[in-house]
């Protein structure tokens, strides 16, 4: 079993920044992919970075050149730095942990509110 919690949401200006952290612990032996997803009310889950244990990354267009994910393998942590926020960025974000064998752990949450 992984355990996930994330932290460091909250409320922020558009235009601004705000980062997110996930940590994960137990039996974190052999993670591969650690990544964040989104929803927003009345929408479905999304997801916004990935990153690999060897550190390759993936963002969909909406967020890239904004958001940066980056890892700390030895602490099990990814982080998500969120720049040039927007009203549209409003969103539960979660983190993900894949783990060899193909189970996935997922955070309860952490609220990014975008106020215009």
């Amino acid at each position: 079993q992984v355990q996930v919690v994330e932290s460091g949401g909250g409320l922020v200006q558009t235009g601004g920044s705000l980062r997110v952290s996930c940590a994960a612990s137990g039996d974190t032996i052999c993670i591969s992919a650690m990544g964040w997803y989104r929803q927003a009310p009345g929408k479905e889950r999304e997801l916004v970075a990935v990153i690999s244990s060897s550190g390759s990354t993936y963002y969909p267009n909406s967020v890239k050149d904004r958001f940066a994910i980056s890892r700390d393998n030895a602490k099990n942590i990814v982080y998500l730095q969120m720049n040039s926020l927007k009203p549209e960025d409003t969103a539960v974000y979660y983190c993900n942990v894949s783990v060899c064998g193909g189970y996935d752990y997922w955070g309860q949450g952490t609220q990014v509110t975008v106020s215009s």
